[in-house]
């Protein structure tokens, strides 16, 4: 930590020249985490006859650069840049029923495995158990460092956060306010209104606030040249967070920065704060703050209108179910499979820059993103919102316990998923072994073996 003026402190990313030495890691590395993207309302996938593929890629088996640019009509090829680090998963499905809201039921499952409530129901259902986020910074964050729980876009108040369980049918609130979490990650929060007021007047950065131990840190001779590049991209990348926050923000009021919640729901501002919060995300693991992040894109039955070719749509749950309408009966959406089609291709970019941004951090051995295993995951399977084939897409091996590059289809809960990724990244069973009984007790444990190195 640097610490400055009026008590502010920034965490720093993990630095080689002064991380003890592991025989295990190289030197520099930090520890395997996972982050979670949730999207909403099922993909464009084929069901039936009825409607053709546009999601998965064509054929499973390796992923390559240059496969997926051959399947450039699927939405997964957005992520080409980055398909020797993906794992896609298609068949997964969750165990349980809803209770009568296929939307409540599915959030309720998919980072938990666990059985939805009897009672509350329908819409106001919730998890009887922990979520994976959970389990891992209950087993490897400091004592009392919980998850970071984050959200992206409008809250309608019919379903809200889906995600993140402390234990059963104890739903963990998500910050929708990028600066309210980024405060909180580089120690403003406690800082005095009259200096946040002079920073925004100043347009100065927290950076300047440290800048005396910052420039004593950066001309230690026993710093490495790895180090010293980290370092700089970090300033970096904190300068260039707190400029994406004020664009927009009447620079005279930090007040409007402090109010930003509201602005951060509005529908135009989706995408922007989804790239702010995975910012965020990113340097959390990179300082090390926690080794688990969720971000919620849109309520439990999203409906973002979101901008294609310059024309704002119809709500997004409606077009999920091809019709205007958000029950079962309505007039037809024209063209709906294809705008559904595009929405997927905006989530996949978004999970794109999340990756970009892990791969911009520089270890010992690889890249951040190499080391943890960051998910774009669904609390639905298509358009009929059904719990079979839910899409999951992995990226990055946790340090080498995964492997990456591959297309897979099976027939599996998503325990076994959810407990082979919190193995992956350290998670262990009551007995000291990989985690493999993570979920509803009900459920067969274990690994998928397809998925490991």
């Amino acid at each position: 930590m640097l610490r400055g003026l009026f008590g502010v402190t920034v965490a720093l990313p993990f630095l080689e020249t002064f991380a003890p030495r592991r025989a295990a890691a190289g030197a520099g590395d930090v520890p395997p985490f996972a982050i979670f993207m949730r999207q909403a309302n099922g993909v464009a996938q084929a069901v039936g006859d009825e409607e053709p593929e546009m999601f998965w890629p064509s054929k499973t088996g390796a992923l390559t650069a240059e496969s997926m640019a051959q399947d450039s009509d699927r939405a997964v090829s957005e992520l080409k840049d980055h398909a020797s680090k993906l794992i896609m998963v298609r068949g997964v499905r969750f165990a349980f029923q809803g209770n009568g809201c296929g939307h409540s039921g599915g959030g309720n499952q998919c980072l938990t495995a666990a059985r939805v409530s009897d009672d509350p129901s329908g819409n106001e259902s919730l998890a009887m158990g922990e979520s994976i986020d959970n389990r891992i910074a209950t087993q490897l964050n400091a004592p009392g460092v919980e998850p970071l729980t984050l959200y992206a876009g409008r809250m309608a108040g019919y379903i809200n956060e889906v995600l993140s369980y402390r234990g059963p049918k104890q739903l963990r609130a998500a910050e929708r306010n990028p600066f309210n979490a980024y405060q909180k990650l580089f120690g403003l929060g406690g800082v005095d209104d009259g200096v946040k007021q002079a920073l925004a007047d100043r347009r100065a950065s927290v950076n300047d606030l440290v800048r005396a131990d910052m420039q004593a840190l950066m001309r230690r001779k026993d710093l490495s040249k790895s180090d010293r590049e980290r370092l700089e991209l970090h300033f970096d990348s904190i300068r260039d967070l707190e400029v994406t926050l004020a664009c927009g923000l009447p620079p005279e009021q930090v007040a409007e920065m402090e109010a930003l919640s509201p602005r951060a729901g509005a529908n135009e501002n989706v995408e922007a704060v989804a790239r702010m919060q995975m910012d965020i995300i990113a340097l959390a693991m990179a300082c090390g703050v926690t080794r688990a992040a969720t971000l919620q894109v849109g309520d439990g039955n999203d409906g973002t209108e979101y901008t294609i070719n310059g024309v704002r749509q119809k709500s997004y749950h409606k077009i999920s179910h091809r019709i205007d309408s958000d029950g079962s009966e309505g007039p037809p959406i024209e063209g709906a499979q294809e705008l559904h089609h595009q929405i997927d291709r905006i989530h996949a970019r978004m999970f794109k820059h999340l990756l970009d941004r892990l791969s911009s951090y520089k270890l010992g051995s690889g890249t951040l993103l190499d080391h943890g295993v960051a998910v774009w995951l669904n609390d639905n399977a298509d358009k009929y919102h059904s719990y079979s084939r839910v899409p999951y897409i992995l990226a990055g091996g946790a340090a080498g316990y995964l492997r990456t590059g591959q297309f897979v289809d099976m027939k599996v809960t998503n325990n076994k998923l959810l407990n082979t990724i919190g193995a992956a990244v350290g998670c262990t069973n009551g007995q000291g072994g990989p985690l493999d009984d993570f979920g509803d007790e009900s459920l067969e444990g274990g690994l998928i073996d397809e998925l490991l190195a």
